[in-house]
């Protein structure tokens, strides 16, 4: 929670535009294909519908545009401020196309504001020793902030935040934080008291910036997203935290996007990265075209109670990311690891629609596209809600969940249940296809239905003691499927352990994850060896379970991907 008192058939080809965030030129509009670099995969997951389906189901749309943010040569002045400068009066100085240089190691203390310039051209505020951070496209880390200058906030008001319209602003190499215990929000993208898109902050991009709360200190967000065309690239953002209430690496609630966040490190308590969770004070309101590429959530078993790391601080941990009012978001390449049972029930992943406070009653959470992620030691995977149970909403549908490799999903080590997935509340048209799970609990537990075209097929999952359950029909997984989930494609899926008597036909009940036949499962190869029963075994002759070289190439050459040690 946070606390602050041409939708169309996608195959082939959709086109879609490309908001150009080019730094020194002036923004530009052009139509570019979906398969483009950034959405490529996500396109090709979705694909065209294939083989058997549900009458009347659709797939998600993929976001309309997305932010090009590519780094082009300044065009105006260098404005020095040396170490002890006058920040803000160089900010009110600069205009469009001029850069601000900041000296590494330099501390500037204040509560700083990017000001509304009229101009075409963008404002870069820099380290001067840039050249020495990782090149655009490379995460920094804590060790490049000897690198960069420091903007520190004396108190609980944001280090940096933005006037009414400011704009086509480009923060590179800049260490922000705090030195108060108690800070709201370090980055705040958001104009006062903003009622309509016409004020609101546009065209802003956190570049390699290394942003953070302190050890000790009750630090509650790193960025605040409430804008337009805003992005955060190659960032480090770690350190949010707090004992009584929720906190977020990155949030966004009253700004309608699009949004990009890609390669970053994000480290929160609560929910490492939310969208939704207050209502909007825009009328109707849904923060869409978002694009969460490439990185890293984690939460540090040092904030975990009984964890020998325990480091004392009982902080409010609920989960890595999740959705409450979005729409058109592609989640891609992605590794959430680390989440427990504590002031929630342990899922590492939420689409769970909430017209928070009561005054939005149009909050949805629709086509969303999650593809290729790993989700890895936490107590529960997907929880997917399809009507707010406490205020009016509109209903969650058009969910793809493909090609993710969730590993150690265990109840008993992580709290929760150890659910794979769970469904209350009239979902519809949720795909859940060629993922790998390796989980103690249920594959799929259902609660208030219908949950209308449901499309399960082609998974490697465990069975354990229930498989597929919902209220009142736990032990009998085809009474479920046809009270929960009626008409729903369930097919394909390799079912470790399960009884095929009690699930409908064209799946495989294997008795162990080793009868399976892995190339090689416990050295973290999970493609299906030439030789395995079960290879071609799934809906027009796919092998079930992950595409393992796609997963690899999402998420990135660097990262650790396998799923031998995982088995619960």
């Amino acid at each position: 929670m946070v606390r602050r008192r041409m939708r169309g058939v996608v195959g082939g080809l959709l086109a879609a535009v490309v908001l150009c965030l080019v730094h020194g030129g002036a923004p530009h509009i052009r139509p570019r294909a979906v398969s483009g670099p950034a959405l490529a995969a996500a396109e090709a997951a979705i694909g065209p519908p294939q083989g058997a389906g549900v009458t009347g189901q659709e797939r998600p749309a993929l976001p309309r545009v997305t932010l090009d943010t590519t780094v082009v040569s300044p065009s105006g002045r260098v404005i020095a401020v040396p170490a002890g400068g006058n920040l803000q009066a160089a900010l009110n100085a600069a205009q469009p196309g001029d850069v601000i240089d900041l000296p590494a190691g330099a501390v500037f203390v204040g509560n700083f504001t990017l000001p509304n310039k009229s101009g075409a051209e963008w404002i870069t505020v820099r380290s001067s020793s840039s050249p020495r951070l990782p090149p655009p496209g490379s995460r920094v880390s804590p060790g490049d902030a000897v690198a960069m200058p420091k903007l520190v906030s004396p108190n609980s008001a944001p280090t940096l935040s933005t006037a009414p319209r400011a704009h086509r602003y480009r923060l590179i190499g800049i260490e922000i934080t705090t030195t108060s215990s108690v800070n709201f929000t370090l980055v705040l993208l958001e104009s006062p008291r903003q009622t309509s898109t016409e004020a609101i902050p546009t065209d802003i991009i956190v570049d390699r910036c290394y942003i953070h709360g302190t050890l000790e200190g009750e630090i509650r967000r790193g960025v605040a997203l409430n804008g337009a065309r805003l992005a955060v690239i190659d960032s480090y953002l770690s350190d949010f935290h707090q004992r009584g209430a929720d906190t977020q690496a990155i949030a966004g609630w009253n700004g309608p996007g699009p949004f990009k966040i890609v390669n970053n490190y994000l480290e929160a308590a609560g929910e490492n990265v939310i969208f939704g969770g207050a209502d909007p004070s825009i009328l109707d309101l849904v923060p869409s075209d978002i694009e969460i590429r490439r990185n890293y959530l984690f939460k540090p078993l040092s904030w975990k109670i009984g964890e020998p790391a325990y480091a004392g601080r009982p902080w409010r941990v609920k989960n890595l990311f999740e959705l409450k009012n979005a729409r058109r978001v592609v989640v891609e390449g992605n590794i959430f690891e680390h989440n427990w049972a504590h002031a929630q029930n342990g899922f590492a992943i939420l689409f769970t629609v909430r017209n928070q406070d009561g005054r939005a009653p149009w909050s949805v959470v629709e086509d969303v596209t999650y593809v290729s992620n790993i989700v890895r030691d936490t107590g529960s995977g997907i929880n997917i809600l399809g009507r707010d149970d406490i205020h009016p909403s509109q209903q969650t549908r058009r969910i793809l969940i493909k090609n993710n490799l969730f590993e150690d999903v265990n109840g008993p080590r992580w709290g929760g249940e150890g659910r794979l997935f769970q469904l209350l509340n009239g979902t519809a048209d949720v795909i859940i296809e060629q993922n790998m799970g390796l989980q103690t609990g249920e594959i799929l537990a259902a609660g208030p239905g219908p949950h209308a075209g449901l499309i399960f097929r082609n998974n490697i999952v465990l069975h354990n003691m229930y498989g597929v359950g919902g209220d009142n029909t736990y032990g009998n997984p085809a009474l479920t499927l046809s009270t929960y989930f009626p008409g729903a494609v369930f097919e394909g899926n390799i079912l470790v352990g399960g009884n095929p008597a009690r699930y409908p036909a064209r799946n495989s009940f294997p008795a162990s994850l080793d009868a399976i036949g892995f190339v090689n499962l416990h050295q973290g190869d999970c493609r299906l060896s030439a030789s395995s029963a079960y290879k071609h075994a799934g809906t027009e002759r796919k092998d079930p379970g992950v595409d393992l070289e796609a997963l690899r190439m999402a998420v990135g050459p660097t990262a650790r991907v396998g799923c031998g040690s995982a088995a619960p």
